[in-house]
């Protein structure tokens, strides 16, 4: 009997330790093999991190030009390397010679150029995880911060500069009362020595938004000295149709505006070709095309005989609705935008207080300081709501004056302190709520500055206007050919102490040589250092930033459309009747 016990527990024995030793061995192999298809999956999205990136980990990859879960490193990958890795982009669009990959499954933007990978964009959700707290506790303060917004975004860009010349860009929401501490949006990672990528690309996509940089934190602006000159320079041009003086204005003296008048203006058709031909002819220049067009209605129209004006800025102030203000502005901005203009030098925000004032007249909304003001803001907004630039007019304040500006220069002879009381109110109230573009007169104001007019005055432009009302935006003279300016001073002299006195964009609206005349006399002053380059890019870095603002493009308008826009036209029309 015991001998048969023991026979039986060795059998046990013996079939037990064969049970564990092969279930050992399938274990190990069924592990092996996941290991392997872990392994191969990997391999197989493109050798993703499957660690869940950190801020420090995004910091360190960003160094060697790379960003978590990819392969691609931003200057050394080539776009067939791409290809192989993640196989052909779903979508793909170029903007100024750089080529833009996108790969939705990846949550993935590459920037192309030469062949060579030249920007990196990620909205990975882990990246998106990070928060705003985060990126400075471990890095603290940005080299530099930028702010984007439009009608989908409103955001804060933190730039970080990092060895071997790699920039790191974190994009989140712009933090506010409701949410101090935001998550990240994407992330974006390019190299300041490769050719400047993607400096131009951006729209209302997550992973595009945001990231348009022109110069770095000093102000410095990636554009040669002619270039940077020529986008201070706002041009008239000749005819209806391109001409060999406007393709030199163009493409040799970089011009970053151009306006047209009337004369300039026979059809819809027409001015939509005449604009696509002066877009086409920019191309070889690194910043699109400010197009504008002095359109108030009322007098001051440049609308053809196809498009119902709007009725002057004095009728719409007689009925004192900031609702109907607001809907002339809209319309405004969509009479441009049908046309292929991104800007409209509007509203006029001088206080009529001269009956005899022979320039402004009906142009402005009235003699009342508040009915301006509340006027003249809700235009504006209405423009600026159409995604058009709305240029404010005629800082100081040009209400006052007795003789036309056009053929003789004014004399104001108020203090500051009575200005204020008046003539400054509506600009001030403007700035406050979002002005982009103020026009400055030709006025002398000899209490102000008696050596120079507005237009020329670091009293009136940098103390007035900048420092004392706070305005960071763009500011552009009046035209500088003018009998208030050339029956005084040489153009291009005039220009040189605008630009000293604080102005970015100078207005020359008539004759080629006008345009040669400032060009060569800014570059010159540059050049034997009586005006810094410093200067220089100070302006052209507000001038671009406006042009990000608006998504200003040199893309072609389409043939126009004016039968709905007369239609509202009209019913303003019924109103003021």
């Amino acid at each position: 009997m015991r001998k048969t016990i023991g026979i039986i527990v060795i059998i046990l024995l013996i079939a037990i330790g064969a049970y564990l030793y092969f279930s050992g061995t399938f274990d190990n192999d069924t592990n092996h093999h996941a290991e392997n298809q872990t392994s191969n999956s990997t391999q197989e999205s493109g050798g993703k991190d499957k660690h869940e990136p950190t801020v420090e980990n995004l910091f360190q990859l960003a160094e060697d030009g790379k960003i978590p879960g990819h392969e691609i490193v931003v200057g050394k990958t080539n776009v067939d390397e791409v290809y192989d890795i993640w196989g052909k982009s779903d979508d793909e669009s170029t903007v100024k010679g750089i080529t833009y990959m996108e790969y939705s499954q990846e949550t993935l933007t590459i920037g192309v150029k030469n062949d060579v990978v030249l920007d990196l964009r990620s909205s990975q959700e882990a990246i998106q995880k990070i928060d705003l707290e985060a990126i400075k506790d471990y890095k603290g303060e940005p080299d530099a911060e930028r702010y984007f917004q439009d009608e989908d975004v409103d955001q804060i860009i933190l730039v970080y500069e990092l060895p071997n010349d790699y920039v790191l860009k974190w994009v989140l929401p712009d933090p506010d009362s409701d949410n101090d501490n935001p998550n990240v949006d994407h992330i974006a990672l390019s190299n300041t020595g490769l050719d400047d990528a993607a400096d131009d690309k951006g729209d209302n996509d997550n992973n595009e938004s945001a990231d348009n940089e022109n110069g770095d934190e000093t102000g410095q602006v990636d554009m040669n000295l002619d270039e940077k000159i020529g986008q201070m320079i706002f041009s008239g041009v000749d005819g209806t149709e391109m001409t060999a003086d406007t393709e030199e204005m163009i493409s040799t003296y970089h011009v970053g505006g151009i306006i047209l008048f009337a004369n300039n203006i026979d059809s819809p058709s027409q001015t939509v070709t005449f604009l696509n031909d002066i877009k086409d002819a920019n191309p070889s220049n690194s910043s699109p095309l400010l197009l504008g067009v002095d359109e108030e209605g009322g007098r001051v129209t440049r609308m053809p005989d196809d498009v119902t004006s709007l009725p002057n800025s004095r009728s719409i102030g007689n009925l004192n609705d900031p609702d109907l203000s607001y809907e002339v502005g809209t319309i405004l901005g969509k009479q441009m935008n049908e046309m292929g203009f991104n800007l409209d030098f509007a509203p006029v925000l001088d206080v009529n207080s001269n009956p005899d004032n022979p320039v402004i007249g009906n142009r402005s909304f009235g003699d009342n300081l508040e009915i301006v003001s509340r006027l003249g803001i809700e235009t504006m907004k209405g423009i600026q709501d159409e995604q058009i630039i709305s240029v404010i007019k005629h800082f100081p304040g040009h209400g006052d004056t007795g003789v036309d500006s056009h053929l003789e220069l004014p004399k104001v002879n108020k203090s500051y302190d009575e200005l204020k009381e008046l003539e400054l109110v509506p600009f001030q109230n403007a700035i406050d709520n979002g002005a982009d573009v103020t026009m400055i007169a030709h006025i002398l104001m000899p209490k102000i500055d008696p050596d120079y007019p507005a237009s020329m005055s670091g009293e009136v432009i940098t103390n007035m206007l900048r420092e004392d009302a706070g305005f960071d935006g763009v500011v552009i003279t009046d035209d500088l050919t003018m009998q208030a300016i050339t029956d005084h001073y040489d153009i291009g002299q005039a220009a040189l102490q605008s630009v000293k006195a604080g102005s970015d964009l100078m207005l020359v609206a008539h004759e080629y040589d006008n345009v040669e005349n400032v060009f060569r006399t800014l570059k010159e002053a540059v050049e034997n250092g009586e005006l810094s380059e410093e200067r220089i890019d100070e302006s052209v870095r507000r001038i671009q930033d406006l042009k990000e603002k608006y998504h200003v493009t040199d893309e072609a308008t389409e043939k126009p459309d004016f039968s709905g826009i007369n239609e509202e036209v009209e019913s303003v029309l019924e109103k003021v009747r």
